[in-house]
C-alpha cells in the first residue's frame, strides 16, 4: 500500500497545509528509495517496518516533526544530527518546520536500520 493511502488519516489532522506537505514529501521519499519497507500506522504514528521490525517512525508537534530512527541508530548519527541543527534526545530528533531535511541523513539511518536488522525478528532493538 502506498504512503498516502495508509498515512492519509494521520496527515489529515495535521492542519498547517505547509507543514502536511513537508512531512508527505519526506514519506514518500522514503517510499521512493525504500519500496520494501512497509508504511504503518501504530501507535497513532507513521513508520516504517521490514519483515516485522521497526526502521523509523515519524510524529508532529507545532513547531516540528520528529524522526525517531531508535537509541543505536541516534548514537551512529548524533554527530550529523548536530551538524544540522536539530535537536536531539535519545531516541529522537526534531526538524522545525522551517528547517531544511537532509535527506541524505534519513536515508543513511534507514539504510542502516534495514542492514542491521536484516535478521532481527523482533520489533524494536533490546
Amino acid at each position: 500500500m502506498s504512503v498516502i493511502t495508509v498515512f492519509s488519516p494521520f496527515l489529515e489532522k495535521i492542519e498547517n497545509e505547509n507543514h502536511k506537505a513537508q512531512l508527505l514529501e519526506v514519506l514518500e521519499y522514503i517510499e521512493g528509495k525504500f519500496p520494501e519497507l512497509e508504511p504503518v500506522v501504530k501507535w497513532n504514528q507513521p513508520l516504517f517496518q521490514t519483515h516485522g521490525t521497526f526502521i523509523i517512525g515519524f510524529s508532529t508537534a507545532k513547531a516540528h516533526f520528529s524522526v525517531a530512527p531508535e537509541n543505536v541508530t541516534m548514537e551512529k548519527f548524533c554527530d550529523r544530527i548536530a551538524a544540522n541543527g536539530y535537536s536531539q534526545t535519545k531516541g529522537m530528533f526534531r526538524i522545525k518546520w522551517s528547517d531544511q531535511v537532509d535527506y541524505n541523513l534519513l536515508h543513511d539511518m534507514i539504510a542502516f536500520n534495514i542492514e542491521d536488522k536484516k535478521d532481527f525478528d523482533l520489533f524494536w532493538r533490546k
